[in-house]
């Protein structure tokens, strides 16, 4: 009766929203690889067929609306990719089983305030401290002569952009691509294929269309975008910067289990990155590749900072009672190891 009563209540532990005690309920081992496949593949080549259609008729509006109508090719691809991706997020989510908002870690945000506020402060100080030191230590100077208003203008709009983003690519790449691979795959498995992508498509570079849009325009640049890769500097320590940080930001969903956290995290960071790109200014023979530029994230400095803060978290103050995550185990269809 004990073995029995035990039994039940590890299962009881493990039914959560991301995992369930049926095995049918768990695909193919290759099945979330190959739904992440085809929804990268389907963001990036339909974002790259939408662009020009998105340019030409931003162009054909330019009387409404002509701050869009000037805005350059490379800015009608990017929110082309994020277009798709958001409107593929959920069919994906529906491939892996997922049923619900709450899938994806968006629960009410009644008691949710201190971890949203507690990973602002983390994300903010955190690069803040990297700003104090490249200032204090010459790698990067202040903007001389900005104007009050200015600097207000320059704070609001990084609020504005810190709310949105944080919120749109949480909901994307923890919520949607973490959350649905998690549930078929061991989560640290899961966690390191979504920072890789995370990864990826934050270092893609930004690429100028020389000559007039056509209908394949967006395809011609898609390779281009790429470039960086080819590039041992701006890899080394870039994307292993980009990567980690995808790191750390799942690492806050699936301690917290929903995504306020990381949601707070993630605009902290934002936020510091805005004003430091916008209000200094890279000093005359300082060491890009250890300060960074106005990026601040493609410099070793930034690197161990978010290496420093990977440190710190396991010993963060945050809420215990997350779910058991579990994955089938190979040896019984009715057994389950906890992640």
């Amino acid at each position: 009766m004990d073995c029995c009563r035990v039994s039940r209540d590890s299962v009881s532990r493990s039914e959560f929203a991301l995992g369930t005690i049926q095995r049918r309920a768990y695909p193919p081992a290759m099945r979330p690889l190959r739904a992440l496949a085809i929804y990268i593949a389907v963001v990036f080549i339909g974002g790259a067929l939408l662009a020009p259609w998105l340019y030409r008729l931003a162009q054909s509006f330019a009387h409404a609306f002509p701050q869009a109508a000037s805005m350059p090719f490379h800015r009608f691809m990017d929110r082309s990719f994020l277009l798709f991706a958001l409107a593929g997020v959920w069919p994906m989510l529906r491939s892996l089983g997922a049923t619900s908002s709450r899938d994806i870690g968006l629960v009410p945000p009644y008691g949710q305030w201190n971890k949203l506020f507690g990973g602002m402060l983390l994300g903010f100080f955190s690069l803040a401290a990297v700003s104090g030191i490249a200032l204090g230590l010459g790698g990067r100077g202040v903007v001389q002569d900005v104007a009050a208003h200015k600097v207000v203008g320059i704070i609001f709009s990084a609020i504005g952009t810190a709310a949105v983003v944080a919120t749109l690519e949480e909901i994307l790449f923890r919520g949607g691509i973490f959350g649905g691979l998690r549930r078929v795959l061991y989560w640290r498995f899961a966690l390191l294929i979504s920072s890789v992508v995370f990864g990826i498509a934050h270092f893609l570079q930004r690429v100028e269309l020389i000559g007039p849009v056509a209908w394949n325009s967006g395809l011609v640049m898609l390779p281009q975008k790429l470039g960086g890769f080819a590039d041992f500097h701006a890899l080394v320590p870039g994307f292993l910067s980009l990567t980690l940080i995808g790191v750390l930001l799942g690492l806050a969903y699936q301690r917290t289990g929903n995504l306020y956290f990381s949601i707070g995290l993630h605009a902290g960071w934002i936020f510091c990155l805005r004003l430091y790109s916008q209000l200094t200014v890279q000093t005359p023979d300082a060491g890009t590749w250890f300060w960074g530029s106005g990026k601040m994230t493609d410099g070793w400095l930034a690197f161990f900072a978010l290496a420093a803060t990977l440190a710190v978290f396991p010993f963060l103050p945050l809420d215990q009672r997350r779910p058991h995550y579990t994955i089938p185990s190979r040896s019984s269809p009715s057994s389950f190891s906890s992640s």
